[in-house]
């Protein structure tokens, strides 16, 4: 588990918008990477909305979103169009980078124990290190707010 003030682990992923993205890209920057488990499914889809209509908000902050799912570079295109997403979806197909963030793992799923993504953030500073970890998001329609408040408080 990360906690703050922990280096974040470095990553390289093909982004939607057709470049590789690494966190050492983004030194300099606050970063939100926001793992999630599938594109267009019901909680995905309110949890990208809610970061899509508090993204000017967090953009003022100086925060970049970055979405992260094991889901393809076409998948994460249709997403992006359908619901006007205004950030950079990134492919971690082989689930690597959720790995080395805990988002890879056992979860429980109506009930049963399953292995799969689990849903989770981390607001990484300027300086790489870790700012908050949400190991476990609750609340994926509420998570959004959650971080802004994060930032303001």
């Amino acid at each position: 588990m990360l906690s703050p003030g922990d280096l974040a682990p470095d990553w390289d992923l093909p982004g939607s918008d057709g470049r590789q993205h690494a966190l050492r890209h983004y030194r300099g920057q606050k970063v939100l990477l926001y793992f999630y488990p599938k594109d267009d499914t019901p909680g995905c889809t309110k949890e990208a909305c809610g970061f899509r209509d508090l993204f000017k908000d967090l953009s003022d902050l100086g925060v970049t979103v970055l979405g992260v799912s094991s889901d393809s570079l076409g998948s994460h295109q249709n997403f992006i169009e359908k619901y006007s997403l205004p950030f950079v979806l990134l492919s971690d197909e082989d689930r690597s980078v959720m790995t080395t963030y805990g988002a890879w793992g056992e979860k429980m799923m109506y009930g049963k124990k399953v292995i799969g993504v689990i849903r989770s953030s981390v607001l990484i500073g300027e300086d790489g290190a870790v700012i908050r970890h949400w190991a476990k998001v609750p609340n994926a329609e509420k998570h959004p707010a959650s971080v802004v408040k994060t930032l303001v408080e």
